[in-house]
């Protein structure tokens, strides 16, 4: 089968053997996955010497399923997260929790992204905010663009802002929101909401933001407000104005509790739900509810679709035009 890695910073396509199919794993031919800028051109930008996989979100069709498996079944649809388990390869071994069975109702090419769905959901619940609260989504990327429609649905005010209009537009044109791309008229609209009391959060979805973003959030955010870090920022900002406001900073890990953990991913272990409510896989599937039930979509932010032996052009268009590039998705039926 055919693998995307990154080695010394050049992306390669190799043909590797099928990946086997052990206890608690679900064998799946992609169909569609999706590209997620942030993560990948960082990855691929290393310059490793060692050859770097990539890609974590993708749906297919189960072909097999190994023992302790019984949630899918062969020549269902599936959506799949994860790496080093779900990449950019025509076939797939993934473990049973990063699995989700597709309903008829959502759409195989919306279904490819979640990944990203699940880590914008986490970012959110980190945010841990309320019907009615107010959160302003920094970098309307293709994940800043799901955690402003999933805000939106939840009830709470959303304040969008990017540096690329474009962008602005297309979360504007979407949910009923305040998007902008300056700094200034961002600060108006929090000093402009109801009862003036600053945001309950900010969530940073943008990649290499410079090292001031973080004091610009502890401006915006309410009295102990919450600032969630979900893209690649420098931690770096003022301890006095954190101090001011008894301010949280958060870390939003992935997907959600459960990532990178060998005993739930690799074993195959579940969480209790009476003790870790929303693990990734959970996660995952309440981003699938939201589109099977058209709650949320996603399909006006699929900008491009591209064959598997393009994946160089994927990452240079999205290195070089991000004003055009939003969603990429790979599709394995073109040649």
């Amino acid at each position: 089968m055919k693998s995307v890695i990154s080695l010394k910073g050049k992306v390669e396509i190799l043909d590797i053997d099928d990946p086997l199919v052990e206890a608690n794993y679900v064998s799946v031919e992609t169909i569609y996955s999706a590209i997620s800028s942030g993560t990948e051109l960082l990855l691929k930008n290393l310059q490793s010497e060692n050859p770097i996989q990539l890609g974590y979100s993708a749906m297919g069709v189960v072909r097999d399923i190994g023992e302790g498996v019984t949630h899918v079944q062969k020549g269902q649809r599936v959506a799949c997260y994860g790496s080093p388990y779900t990449k950019h390869a025509e076939m797939l071994a993934v473990p049973k929790h990063l699995v989700v069975p597709l309903p008829d109702t959502c759409t195989s090419k919306e279904a490819a992204f979640v990944g990203l769905g699940a880590i914008a959901i986490h970012a959110l619940r980190q945010a841990d905010l309320r019907f009615g609260e107010s959160v302003v989504v920094v970098g309307l990327g293709i994940l800043g663009q799901i955690a402003g429609r999933i805000a939106d649905i939840s009830g709470n005010r959303v304040i969008g802002f990017d540096l690329l209009a474009e962008r602005c537009s297309k979360l504007s044109e979407a949910i009923r929101a305040q998007v902008y791309d300056q700094v200034e008229d961002v600060s108006r609209a929090v000093v402009s909401l109801e009862q003036h009391q600053g945001v309950d959060a900010v969530v940073i979805c943008a990649n290499g933001a410079n090292s001031g973003i973080i004091d610009q959030a502890l401006h915006w955010i309410r009295d102990r407000g919450k600032i969630i870090i979900v893209g690649d920022v420098k931690m770096d900002f003022d301890r006095e104005l954190m101090f001011a406001k008894e301010a949280q900073i958060l870390i939003s890990r992935a997907g959600g509790p459960g990532r990178y953990h060998e005993s739930y991913e690799s074993k195959g272990v579940d969480y209790p739900i009476g003790y870790v409510r929303w693990t990734e896989g959970r996660n995952m599937a309440e981003y699938i509810r939201l589109l099977a039930e058209q709650r949320i979509s996603i399909h006006s932010l699929i900008t491009h679709e591209l064959s598997l032996l393009s994946m160089t052009e994927a990452y240079e268009m999205l290195s070089e035009s991000p004003r055009d590039v939003l969603g990429v998705i790979i599709d394995y039926g073109k040649g």
